[in-house]
Parts: structure tokens; sequence; C-alpha cells
């Protein structure tokens, strides 16, 4: 089996496969200042609580935005699972062309998420991430990764209404059928939602005009990526294990 660990700033997604298929999907917030033991004992409650053993697991590959969690989490798993774990970087040796300034500054999750996109979808493709941030990613149809854009997540800016101002409140993110609220809270949820199916819409569609590929693919990934893609109809997928896939393929491709 494979151990496959996406970390982003909001949380830690864990996926087991066996024989291509995940069979255990599992999710903990993220936290800089976890302990090693901490993160080893989650493993193990995750396991078995679908009956894995730590000897059932043969590999274990992560991808992290997070440096600060790596050295108790790549130690967890050593001490734990027993598995000196493959860390995938912008840098490791993916086959991919990386047409951007500074290579090295490019997530690990985009460039997981490019390269699983590339294999399940084809090229050229838009990949919409609603993460903590959320990302833009554009591949062209040789295959190379162009660059993207990056926004405040949702909850990102539902939290800066709250904090950044005096007498607006803390509102559940919500699509809502209007756009014109009847009171405060709706025009707060109205506005972050409807925007952000704005902002999806035409960041996407400007991508699309600047590769010179009207037609290219658009799929969606992240936490809320389900709740906006009901209220636009540009993407092809919504795919909520996509790094999950591309952290199992860039294993089987290039490091099994």
């Amino acid at each position: 089996m494979l151990l496959t660990i996406d970390v982003g700033n909001t949380n830690i997604t864990i996926g087991v496969y066996k024989d291509e298929k995940i069979i255990a999907h599992f999710r903990l917030s993220t936290v800089r200042e976890r302990a090693r033991d901490e993160y080893g004992i989650m493993f193990l409650s995750f396991l078995q609580s679908r009956d894995i053993k730590p000897s059932d697991i043969s590999a274990v590959v992560i991808a992290s935005v997070v440096p600060q969690v790596m050295y108790s989490l790549e130690r967890a798993v050593y001490k734990y699972i027993g598995i000196e774990p493959v860390v995938i970087k912008s840098t490791s040796p993916l086959g991919m062309n990386i047409l951007i300034d500074n290579p090295k500054e490019l997530g690990a999750d985009r460039i997981v998420n490019a390269y699983a996109a590339k294999k399940i979808y084809g090229t050229p493709i838009v990949i919409v991430d609603f993460g903590t941030a959320t990302t833009f990613c554009a591949i062209n149809r040789d295959g190379e990764y162009l660059g993207g854009a990056i926004c405040p997540g949702i909850k990102i800016s539902v939290d800066a209404l709250f904090t950044k101002t005096s007498k607006l409140p803390q509102v559940e993110i919500l699509a809502t059928d209007n756009v014109i609220g009847k009171n405060t809270v709706e025009s707060m949820q109205s506005g972050v939602f409807h925007g952000y199916v704005g902002q999806v819409n035409y960041l996407a569609s400007k991508m699309r005009e600047e590769m010179g590929e009207p037609d290219a693919k658009i799929i969606a990934t992240g936490g809320l990526a389900n709740m906006i893609s009901q209220a636009t109809g540009i993407f092809c997928d919504v795919n909520m294990d996509l790094t999950l896939e591309g952290l199992k393929m860039i294993y089987n491709d290039i490091f099994k």
C-alpha cells in the first residue's frame, strides 16, 4: 500500500492507495508546533480505524507547502511506519518544464496537481485549487507549466471581513440564490460567494485567452470546489483527490 500525504496551510490530507485505488482518506489540522510523536500516534490511529497495519505500507510520499512541519512529520513517518518518505518538491525530476522566473518558488502542491491533471485530462488545461489560497495554474498544449495566479482563499476573505471591520459579523460561507442581500449577513455571504464565482470565471477565461487556447479544459480541486462549481459552468470536472492522485502517479512513474 502507498501512503500519500498532502500538507497544506490549513489541513493535512492523507490517502492510502491499494492497487491504484484509494481505500482510506483522512484529514487533520496543520499545526506547526505538533511533535513527531503526536503525528505518529495520529497516523497509527487513522490506519487502525481502517484495519491497516503499519507493515502494510510499502512507501510514503509527501508534498508540503509548510516547511515548519516537515522535520516532525518525516521523523514520525520513519519512527512509526518504518519508512523514509519521498518528499516531492518543485525541483524533483518530474519531467515537466516549469516556465516561471524561479521554479524553486513553485509550491509542491501546484506541481503535483499539474502532473496529475496532465495525465488524467490532457492538455492544455487550467487548474483551480480552492485551498487556504485560491490558486490558478496554466499548463500549455506541450505540457509545460506556464505560471498562474494566487488569490486570497474564500475563508481568508471571510475572516478578514470579521477581524478587520468593527461591525461586520463572522458568517458561514454559503451559496446564496440572490446577489442582492436583504441584511448584513446575506450581503456578506452574497459578496463572498458570487464574488468568487466571478473571480474564477474571469481569471480562468483570461488564462485561456493568454494561452491562446479558448477550449482549454478547466478543472477544480480543493475544499470549496464543489460549492463554487455549482454556480459556474466552466469546470469540466471537480477532482477532490487531485493532489493525492498526483502523488500516487509521481511515485509510481518515477520513484517506485
